[in-house]
């Protein structure tokens, strides 16, 4: 319970207002759905290893991610599945994803609540900004493509969900 205990910490009032931004230019429509729920939902699927649907079957069924994501007693998943992609690419496209991992595992090693091994070795794993890119154009260490690689960080991504 890691993340619910200093979730608070890990999403400061600045770091919120830049998760936010990402919907700076969205147009009215739905309620919007707090973009640290999303980042928190995003952190512990990467985790746990899970696709897209199986998120939102845990939003529902599962009272661990429902302490986490503030949403007791759900009978509806909390946001869509597009939702969900659509916060995970924007995140990308706004280089926020790797600050995300970055924070949650400094937050980790600095409460000493986690270990922030194990935690990096989860997420480094995962379709965040893992295993999910397309082989061969990502380096050992991490590394982003070369400019020009033909290879951008959204199209380098691949959602476990389908999605």
């Amino acid at each position: 319970m890691f993340l619910r205990e200093h979730r608070h910490a890990l999403f400061s009032d600045g770091f919120q207002a830049e998760l936010a931004g990402l919907y700076a230019d969205a147009s009215q429509g739905q309620p919007p759905v707090p973009p640290a729920q999303l980042a928190l939902a995003l952190i512990m699927q990467a985790y746990q290893g899970v696709s897209d649907d199986e998120v939102l079957e845990a939003t529902v069924m599962d009272r661990r991610w429902q302490l986490v994501l503030d949403c007791l007693d759900a009978e509806r998943p909390p946001f869509s599945k597009g939702t969900l992609v659509g916060f995970r690419a924007r995140l990308i496209e706004a280089n926020l994803d790797r600050r995300l991992v970055e924070r949650t595992v400094e937050l980790a090693a600095a409460t000493k609540a986690f270990g922030p091994r194990a935690l990096r070795a989860a997420l480094d794993s995962s379709p965040l900004w893992g295993a999910g890119q397309v082989p061969g154009h990502v380096e050992l260490d991490g590394t982003r493509p070369a400019e020009g690689s033909g290879c951008d960080r959204a199209s380098a991504r691949v959602s476990r969900g389908g999605g």
